[in-house]
């Protein structure tokens, strides 16, 4: 399995809001239980969309500024990105349907 691309607030603008692809930006922390409960999935749906949507993880412990900037307030938040715009949020722990469905909507 890849290992999905660690973007930090440094990169953020040129990783996602410049991405020729979608974006879909996976924020998490490590002490965090849901977000490890989805990380295998987020993982899937990278391999299995590779090429068509960029899957990336923000930690929002390491990277503050972003995840205020996007009004993140409880992890896991999910925000999928089309030509540098949010389009999409889901938020928690949900089924691999869910998270597919928003990769769908983007493509």
């Amino acid at each position: 399995m890849a290992e999905l691309a660690e973007i930090t607030d440094d990169n953020f603008e040129a990783e996602v809001l410049n991405s020729d692809l979608p974006v879909v930006i996976d924020f998490w922390a490590e002490w965090c239980a849901p977000c490890k409960q989805i990380a295998p999935i987020i993982k899937d749906l990278a391999e299995q969309y590779s090429g068509q949507v960029k899957v990336v993880k923000m930690d929002i412990d390491s990277n503050p500024a972003t995840p205020g900037k996007y009004g993140i307030r409880a992890i896991p938040t999910i925000l999928a990105f089309k030509n540098g715009e949010v389009v999409e949020q889901l938020q928690g722990a949900r089924p691999k349907a869910d998270f597919e469905a928003q990769i769908k909507n983007l493509l």
